[in-house]
């Protein structure tokens, strides 16, 4: 694991804490989240990637995970793209 990120989702009226990790390592060129994300965080891969490349920085070309924890918690929005980035 590379970094390790504190974050939050809220789901009705009640607050979670959240870890967003990344791990990059050796392999295939593959961007994965996992953690039981919806629709919106899987699309998050595009906007990080893209605003990566906007600022100037260079994109990793390498194995990237993203692990969402608890896996028990549903993640929905785009809320988790800064963590992400």
């Amino acid at each position: 694991m590379i970094a390790k990120v504190l974050s939050s989702a809220v789901i009705g009226i009640d607050a979670y804490l959240l870890d967003v990790e990344v791990d990059i390592s050796l392999g295939l060129p593959v961007f994965s989240i996992v953690g039981l994300p919806d629709l919106a965080v899987k699309e998050s891969r595009d906007r990080v990637r893209a605003a990566i490349k906007n600022i100037g920085l260079d994109f990793p070309v390498k194995k990237i995970t993203i692990n969402l924890a608890p896996a028990d918690i549903k993640k929905e929005g785009s809320a988790f793209d800064l963590p992400i980035a």
